[in-house]
Protein backbone atom coordinates (compact mmCIF):
# COMPACT_ATOMS: atom_id res chain seq x y z
CA UNK A 1 0.00 0.00 0.00
CA UNK A 2 1.16 3.68 -0.31
CA UNK A 3 0.53 6.84 1.31
CA UNK A 4 -2.29 8.13 -0.94
CA UNK A 5 -4.12 4.58 -0.81
CA UNK A 6 -4.08 4.97 3.20
CA UNK A 7 -4.61 8.69 3.62
CA UNK A 8 -8.52 8.47 3.48
CA UNK A 9 -8.48 5.41 4.84
CA UNK A 10 -8.08 5.16 8.86
CA UNK A 11 -9.16 1.66 9.28
CA UNK A 12 -6.80 0.39 6.81
CA UNK A 13 -4.20 2.28 8.89
CA UNK A 14 -5.17 0.35 12.10
CA UNK A 15 -5.23 -2.37 10.34
CA UNK A 16 -1.55 -1.96 8.88
CA UNK A 17 -0.67 -0.95 12.49
CA UNK A 18 -1.70 -3.78 14.19
CA UNK A 19 -0.25 -6.50 11.65
CA UNK A 20 3.00 -4.78 11.89
CA UNK A 21 2.89 -4.78 16.00
CA UNK A 22 2.15 -8.75 15.73
CA UNK A 23 5.52 -9.26 13.38
CA UNK A 24 7.48 -7.14 15.90
CA UNK A 25 6.86 -9.43 18.40
CA UNK A 26 7.69 -12.09 16.53
CA UNK A 27 11.01 -10.59 15.38
CA UNK A 28 12.04 -10.04 19.01
CA UNK A 29 10.96 -6.85 19.71
CA UNK A 30 12.72 -5.49 16.62
CA UNK A 31 11.76 -3.54 13.07
CA UNK A 32 13.68 -4.05 10.21
CA UNK A 33 14.88 -0.17 8.92
CA UNK A 34 12.04 -0.61 6.20
CA UNK A 35 9.52 -1.60 8.87
CA UNK A 36 10.32 1.50 11.29
CA UNK A 37 9.87 3.83 8.22
CA UNK A 38 6.99 2.30 7.75
CA UNK A 39 5.57 2.20 11.47
CA UNK A 40 6.44 6.00 11.86
CA UNK A 41 4.52 7.02 7.87
CA UNK A 42 1.65 4.94 9.40
CA UNK A 43 1.78 6.53 13.23
CA UNK A 44 1.47 10.23 11.54
CA UNK A 45 -0.92 9.37 9.61
CA UNK A 46 -3.15 8.26 12.63
CA UNK A 47 -2.39 10.90 14.59
CA UNK A 48 -3.52 12.84 11.55
CA UNK A 49 -6.59 10.88 11.51
CA UNK A 50 -7.35 11.88 14.96
CA UNK A 51 -6.06 15.31 15.18
CA UNK A 52 -8.82 16.05 12.64
CA UNK A 53 -11.84 14.36 14.46
CA UNK A 54 -10.42 16.44 17.08
CA UNK A 55 -10.72 19.95 15.08
CA UNK A 56 -13.96 19.31 13.85
CA UNK A 57 -15.60 18.20 17.13
CA UNK A 58 -16.26 14.47 16.14
CA UNK A 59 -14.59 13.26 19.24
CA UNK A 60 -17.04 13.32 22.39
CA UNK A 61 -15.11 15.23 25.42
CA UNK A 62 -16.87 15.35 28.52
CA UNK A 63 -18.17 13.21 31.60
CA UNK A 64 -18.87 9.68 30.97
CA UNK A 65 -22.78 8.59 31.77
CA UNK A 66 -22.24 4.92 31.22
CA UNK A 67 -24.25 3.09 33.62
CA UNK A 68 -26.36 5.98 34.73
CA UNK A 69 -30.09 5.13 34.71
CA UNK A 70 -31.83 7.35 31.85
CA UNK A 71 -33.84 11.25 32.94
CA UNK A 72 -37.25 10.48 31.71
CA UNK A 73 -39.39 13.56 30.70
CA UNK A 74 -42.73 13.94 31.84
CA UNK A 75 -45.06 16.16 30.43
Amino acid sequence: MYYNDLQGNPREVLLELKQLRKEWQRQDFKYTREQQERYDLLTELRRSHVKYYYENEMVWIGPSKAGKPLEEVSD
